[in-house]
């Protein structure tokens, strides 16, 4: 079976026990004001222009099938909708300014690469995590690639936002042996706001999830300066934890900016460029806050 994966990195250890390897598949139905990947929101390929390695030369102008490039001056400019991501730019750019993000792959394929690193988790525990984009959106190849992993007794954990079809989540939290789990933000109008997505259907999925994988399942809440870290917010997302039951950990990311110079690659603009980093001590009075409210339930940071 075949999908489309933005990456696979190796030698990861914040993405599930020991050390890993984590697998970035594309297509995502989310547009979070501070996507930390937007190259994998898309499920198709995408051009990325590396502007300081370009040499104006204009050949990706002659060269391209759809006239997706021009050139106006010394400037190169691309018309991303007619993009249909085929790579020969990428491919004959003398300067190496161009970049295909996004590339099909056969299962098989992934699995020779992933095998590569076993001697990594048989020493540290680790093993494969799925991540996005949303793996829900590429929810059969996730099961094949995760079916042809365990064959090895490899350790799965599964990354999902939880939005889509609730028979996938299901069959993944089965296949995965840890599930992380993203909530947003609880008000379904600010969800909303933030991602493009309402959060009925997330928590809905979570519920429902939650009486097969309770046990191996981690809520993440990634705090967002001015968007989601206020009081009120973490009140309600307490509140809603506890109400849900079963929840036995819950995680508190903070917002970093490592993914601002991709929305640069794809000529977009960040939608967060004024806002900072988060301290440790903001972040630390932030899950006391949490696990104040939350009671026995473990709060990580």
């Amino acid at each position: 079976m075949k999908g489309v994966l933005e990456n696979i990195q190796h030698y990861c250890i914040h993405d599930g026990p020991g050390i890993r390897t984590v697998v970035f598949l594309k297509g995502c139905p989310l547009r979070c004001r501070w996507c930390s990947n937007p190259t994998t929101q898309e499920h198709k390929p995408e051009l990325l222009y590396h502007a300081d390695k370009c040499f104006s030369c204009g050949h990706c102008a002659e060269i391209c099938p759809q006239r997706a490039v021009t050139r106006e001056g010394e400037a190169v400019i691309f018309d991303r909708a007619l993009c249909d991501g085929c790579g020969l730019c990428a491919k004959e750019c003398p300067g190496k300014a161009l970049q295909i993000a996004g590339v099909e792959r056969d299962t098989a394929d992934v699995l020779e690469d992933i095998k590569k690193d076993m001697a990594f988790y048989r020493n540290s525990g680790g093993g494969v995590t799925l991540s996005g984009g949303e793996v829900l959106a590429q929810a059969a190849f996730a099961l094949d690639l995760m079916a042809a992993c365990k064959r090895y007794g490899i350790h799965l954990a599964l990354e999902t936002s939880g939005f889509g079809k609730r028979e996938d989540l299901l069959a993944l939290a089965d296949a995965a042996d840890c599930l992380f789990y993203d909530v947003k933000h609880t008000d379904d109008d600010v969800h909303r706001e933030l991602t493009g997505q309402g959060s009925g259907l997330i928590l809905d999925n979570l519920d429902a999830v939650l009486d097969r994988a309770a046990g191996k399942l981690t809520v993440r809440l990634p705090l967002i300066p001015g968007l989601n870290d206020d009081e009120g917010h973490l009140e309600n997302f307490a509140r809603t934890i506890k109400a849900l039951g079963r929840v036995q950990a819950v995680e508190l990311l903070p917002y970093h900016r490592l993914g601002k110079n991709k929305y640069a690659l794809l000529g977009r603009a960040y939608a967060l460029e004024s806002l900072g980093p988060m301290s440790k001590e903001d972040l630390a009075r932030r899950a006391a806050f949490v696990a104040e409210r939350l009671g026995g339930t473990k709060v990580l940071f």
